[in-house]
């Protein structure tokens, strides 16, 4: 099949590779002009574990291209999945003008080419959007069905294992009411589901709604367990228990039950808000996001005070190291990342801040400047530190060389937003281990 990516962003990106990876013939669209002549000659903008690989073979064998031109893309295809931001605006909403910008431009080019298409919703949308694609394609003389189709198709991608979620979907969400336009996007995404999971096809208002749900829901998880943190401290009660014991209910499960600092990324926030603020546009409370979107808030602030309540309450003088900046391991994906929140927390208390992160220092860098320091290694970071903060459950964090970083700070203090490390064993190591929800036991005790 001939597909169109409209936008090269996170989700147009592995979205595209993993087409071409399947065979299709796809050519991916941007404004930016330097990011195109980037990616023609191989040069990926963001980092995600095994895209690279598929990316430059798919480049390689022609299959996946890239343009700035609009409509050399829509006379390429067949199908045009629309992977455009969709940025909250001031009062949570989404904000929906670069989407429907170019739905226009579409339709134009429809208008002088007439030829049946479908129009996919790949972005992160309202309740709703697909309608207003449609009424835009009409008001251009287009007829619903025999010029186009539009079709929700949201993504369910997780930063960090993204490649394996498109290559290997758990379900395929397709909102529309045209069989036509069904039947065509369940031949393109069959070879993807063929160890059987469901393609499921419903009304675009529900599938704009199941990604919001989706979304909503894991974040209500997180900051639900974050609640029960906050109670354990204050309890005498052990986080990690707790999570055991409620994860082996087959009513609840084991994901998504981890105590730390808080969501962040692109997704959970903005879809939170995103989906409170349509609850309030059709006049309902949906009071359970209110209180997921004040935990998190609170939660991110959490690891910040603790340090500055061990210090006295002034940091100032003291060099703090503060180990992961991205807001989830195995992505460089910096926004609304707790981290952040956590060094500006530090920063307010007049600590000095050395920071290390596999792979979101650049992103950082474009965020807080010059206000803290970076290091080339984790254990750099360490070096002469009062402290580290850890705020990032990468991989090679979860077992240091705790010798190594004895003898690199000057105390043996940890503050672990992610608990990574075992209460017991930190203390057997001699070092002061402060995590989230969980006890604090003396070195040596």
């Amino acid at each position: 099949m001939n597909i169109a990516i409209i936008g090269t962003g996170y989700v147009g990106l592995v979205s595209g590779t993993c087409f071409a990876e399947m065979g299709c013939d796809v050519l991916c669209v941007d404004v930016d002009r330097e990011k195109v002549a980037c990616l023609r000659a191989g040069k990926l903008p963001i980092y995600e574990p095994d895209l690279e690989a598929s990316f430059r073979r798919n480049l390689r064998e022609h299959r996946l291209h890239f343009t700035p031109d609009l409509p050399e893309a829509l006379r390429h295809a067949e199908i045009v999945f629309l992977a455009l931001p969709t940025p909250p605006g001031t009062g949570g909403e989404a904000d929906l003008s670069i989407v429907l910008d170019v739905v226009r431009q579409i339709a134009a080019f429809m208008q002088a080419n007439r030829a049946y298409r479908i129009i996919v919703n790949k972005s992160t949308v309202p309740v709703g959007t697909a309608e207003k694609v449609a009424g835009i394609m009409a008001g251009f003389d287009l007829v619903e069905g025999q010029d186009f189709d539009v079709v929700s198709n949201p993504e369910f991608l997780r930063e960090g294992a993204a490649v394996g979620d498109f290559m290997k979907p758990e379900r395929i969400v397709l909102g529309t009411a045209s069989a036509r336009a069904a039947r065509r996007m369940r031949r393109l995404y069959e070879p993807f589901v063929r160890q059987g999971n469901p393609i499921f096809h419903m009304d675009a208002r529900s599938a704009e709604l199941t990604k919001y749900a989706a979304n909503a829901y894991l974040a209500t998880r997180i900051s639900f367990m974050n609640e029960i943190a906050n109670i354990c401290e204050r309890v005498g009660g052990n986080v990690d228990q707790v999570r055991l014991g409620i994860g082996a209910d087959s009513r609840i499960g084991k994901q998504f039950l981890y105590a730390g600092i808080g969501f962040g990324g692109s997704c959970f926030p903005k879809d939170v808000r995103a989906l409170l603020h349509a609850a309030k546009q059709h006049e309902y409370d949906f009071r359970i996001l209110s209180a997921v979107i004040d935990v998190n808030a609170s939660q991110r602030s959490v690891l910040a005070q603790r340090v500055r309540a061990y210090f006295g309450g002034s940091l100032e003088g003291r060099r703090i190291a503060v180990w992961g900046l991205s807001f989830k391991p195995n992505t460089d994906d910096v926004r609304e990342a707790p981290a952040h929140e956590v060094i500006r927390g530090l920063l307010a208390a007049k600590a000095d801040v050395c920071a290390f992160d596999p792979e979101a220092m650049a992103a950082t860098r474009m965020v807080l400047g010059d206000a803290i320091d970076y290091a080339p290694s984790a254990y750099a970071a360490l070096e002469g530190a009062h402290a580290a903060v850890i705020c990032t459950e990468w991989p090679e964090f979860r077992r240091p060389n705790l010798d190594a970083v004895r003898r690199s700070l000057r105390k043996p203090v940890i503050f672990d937003g992610r608990n990574l490390y075992s209460p017991e064993r930190m203390a057997r190591a001699g070092f002061h281990y402060f995590s989230i929800g969980r006890p604090y036991i003396a070195p040596g005790a």
